[in-house]
């Protein structure tokens, strides 16, 4: 995404895109003819926003990297690990997770639509649901992933789930080396939704 504010001097006086005046009108005009209550409204950005995120799949991933029973149970049932620690609801009642390894990278895609596990990831990315990742994640994964800034080493087997609305795939990403120190906080800190999507690699330093 980029900036487009002109420094904090002007930040005032940047327009508002016109999907965000257009949404913000529609929202007003709800609320004053009392269809729709704000606090209602406000609930829900902050539950998708601070609840219902990748910050909960990036603790689920924390959890499996220090806890080997955990992990044990989440590769076995990722819906009944995954609800363990309080994450469950709509979009993620069938949850299968996949282990990227030295051997074996995995990456989801939608090919019909687009099924994501909402509980642990929020809302999907506009990339995720655009037709040419979803034709090409299949048909050309590792010319995708190096779009992504993600080289597959030949030997690595490179393993496509297709998420549906009966079940959706969250990947668990390798844990980077240097980070054996890291407490499960710290380390859940390091987890980005684009590598629980498989597009991406979890690095010590934060940055995927």
């Amino acid at each position: 995404m980029q900036d487009h504010g002109h420094g904090h001097a002007h930040d005032h006086q940047v327009v508002p895109s016109d999907p965000a005046l257009r949404t913000k009108a529609l929202e007003s005009l709800l609320v004053e003819k009392g269809l729709v209550d704000p606090r209602a409204l406000d609930a829900l950005v902050d539950a998708y926003e601070n609840k219902i995120g990748p910050r909960n799949g990036a603790r689920v991933v924390a959890r499996a990297w220090v806890d080997p029973a955990f992990k044990e149970r989440l590769l076995a049932d990722g819906g009944a690990a995954i609800a363990e620690l309080g994450f469950e609801g709509t979009q993620g009642e069938h949850m299968v997770v996949v282990e990227n390894t030295p051997l074996v990278h995995n990456m989801v895609v939608c090919t019909l639509c687009s099924c994501y596990p909402w509980p642990v990831l929020g809302l999907p990315p506009v990339w995720y649901k655009s037709a040419p990742y979803r034709s090409r994640a299949v048909i050309e994964p590792r010319g995708v992933l190096r779009e992504f800034g993600v080289e597959v080493p030949e030997d690595t087997e490179v393993r496509v789930w297709d998420s549906t609305a009966e079940i959706r795939y969250l990947v668990l990403p390798e844990r980077p080396a240097g980070t054996e120190a890291l407490g499960e906080e710290e380390l859940a800190a390091l987890v980005t939704r684009d590598s629980m999507i498989g597009v991406a690699k979890v690095a010590a330093g934060g940055a995927a």
